[in-house]
């Protein structure tokens, strides 16, 4: 949808690399019937919940990095591109494969999930 949209009016798509969020909260588990009861998509356990129990919902410290890319244009199409699913496709295929290479630079660069970054 966000290609089809940027399409249409003509914007730029700003890839945006995040690490560090997914160690916030580590799941070792799900509990399926829990998140159903609650109209949740999953119920998650992790290492601190629920064996502390209220303590275990305070989230780890670390630390995030966010990374904006160089924007990736979007008015070289005709908004006519918006419904042509190779061209939404390949810019689809373009963001993320930006995305991906900016993580894995990212987590390349960090010397640990807590400590930070290298830099």
């Amino acid at each position: 949808g966000f290609v089809s949209a940027a399409l249409r009016t003509g914007v730029p798509i700003i890839p945006v690399s995040v690490v560090g969020a997914e160690e916030i909260y580590p799941k070792i588990g799900d509990l399926k019937p829990l998140a159903r009861l609650f109209g949740l998509p999953y119920f998650p356990v992790t290492p601190t919940w629920p064996l502390l129990g209220p303590l275990g919902a305070i989230p780890l410290p670390s630390k995030w990095y966010i990374e904006f890319g160089t924007p990736i244009r979007t008015d070289e199409h005709s908004p006519a591109d918006a419904d042509d699913p190779a061209v939404v496709f390949n810019l689809t295929d373009q963001v993320r494969e930006t995305i991906q290479q900016t993580i894995y630079r990212l987590l390349d660069q960090r010397p640990g999930v807590f400590r930070g970054c290298s830099k």
